[in-house]
């Protein structure tokens, strides 16, 4: 079953230096859905010190749960985060939403 449109939560506005949780979620689709999140339409990767940008925040991207926690947010984080729900019979985005730091 394909998944449903996510319900996405994210914070509109966090201060620098504090921690930060998105979350993601539907659970009509099966296989269950894995997640991934996007930060202005870029993929986020799962692990942030694997990531190739020049990008030094911290966060941890928990796919199966569709958790994503920024441990301290700086300015870089600001932008619109989305996210996808995948399983084997098809994807699902939530709309985009702002977070501002």
């Amino acid at each position: 079953v394909k998944p449903m449109t996510p319900r996405c939560s994210v914070p509109k506005a966090v201060p620098v230096g504090k921690s930060a949780s998105l979350h993601c979620h539907e659970n009509e689709g099966f296989p269950k859905s894995t997640y991934s999140w996007y930060r202005n339409s870029e993929p986020l990767s799962p692990d942030s010190k694997s990531s190739t940008k020049p990008h030094n925040s911290s966060y941890t991207l928990n796919p199966a749960t569709g958790t994503l926690v920024f441990h301290a947010v700086h300015k870089g984080d600001t932008g619109r985060y989305s996210c996808i729900a995948t399983n084997d019979a098809g994807f699902a985005k939530c709309e985009e939403q702002e977070m501002e730091v």
